[in-house]
């Protein structure tokens, strides 16, 4: 596996024998310096260019420069309404040798324009100045941020309402729609909700990673261990029991952080669809009304 200063160093190389590419730039956890390092960080680089055609063009291109491509992909041959590729182009390369490059061109236009959007960035070649000067890169844009009332109460509006989609699903075994609604609609209220805790504690200075993945460095212990418990697999009556603690954890979290910034929680609201969702789990499998 080539070492982290042999791959800038082909990145740099491949940068200063084309004349067509001006700078270099890195993204990403690279430039971070409250990400861990470890064996399966990706290398985020951005090459500006005049124009991106040549690039696009030339299919062989990024195998002749890098080395040998286990895999790889083209986002941007499958575009939405938002797609340029005149301005922006990339490849997602996994190498042979185990590392990963997600490479792309930009025009110049295109980078100026975007380029204070993120502050996790950091400037590896400018041939020609056309860059702006940019502080260290931190992962400020990534801090959790306060939320106003209506965010707040929206979340847990989102998590009560929804949780009694989860109780007919559970009534009636639909163990796939179960799953869904819980790990993509329910659960990720909890984690919203307990990001805005850790926001408390450390002043809204704090980045808890894609999906809450950094939540652990901030959380105690036996929090963060009740949050992994709320995780279940395609089994009734474990799922019944992870839904309880994840309302009895979100309950307890969203009158926390609504204390903290003076917002009203709905006490109202939680209870009776708590109660509601215990009284599913209590029917017959073949009831024939709810009450």
């Amino acid at each position: 596996m080539r070492t982290e200063q042999e791959m800038y160093d082909l990145i740099l190389k491949v940068a200063r024998e084309d004349e067509r590419i001006r700078a270099v730039y890195l993204d990403g956890s690279r430039t971070n310096p409250n990400a861990p390092k470890d064996i399966f960080q990706d290398y985020d680089v951005v090459y500006v260019v005049c124009e991106t055609a040549d690039f696009i063009k030339d299919r062989e291109w990024v195998s002749r420069m890098f080395g040998e491509i286990l895999y790889m992909q083209r986002p941007d041959e499958f575009p939405d309404e938002n797609t340029d590729i005149t301005k922006c182009y990339g490849w997602l390369m996994q190498f042979a040798d185990g590392n990963r490059l997600d490479l792309h061109v930009e025009t110049t236009e295109f980078a100026k324009a975007g380029f204070f959007d993120d502050s996790l960035r950091k400037i590896l070649l400018d041939k020609d100045g056309i860059l702006p000067e940019i502080t260290e890169s931190n992962d400020k844009n990534y801090w959790v941020k306060k939320p106003a009332f209506q965010e707040y109460s929206g979340t847990c509006n989102e998590f009560w309402w929804c949780l009694n989609n989860i109780a007919k699903g559970l009534w009636r075994k639909e163990l796939t729609y179960v799953q869904d609604m819980a790990n993509h609609v329910v659960r990720p209220q909890l984690t919203k909700m307990l990001s805005w805790k850790i926001g408390l504690a450390t002043g809204w200075s704090a980045a808890v990673g894609k999906s809450g993945k950094y939540m652990c460095r901030f959380l105690p212990g036996e929090v963060w261990q009740e949050y992994l418990s709320t995780w279940f697999s395609c089994d009734v009556n474990e799922a019944w029991e992870a839904m309880l603690l994840m309302c009895t954890m979100f309950e307890r979290t969203a009158k926390e952080v609504g204390e903290g910034l003076g917002y009203e929680y709905n006490r109202t609201e939680a209870k009776n669809s708590r109660m509601y969702f215990e009284h599913v789990r209590t029917l017959p499998e073949d009831a024939k009304e709810i009450y």
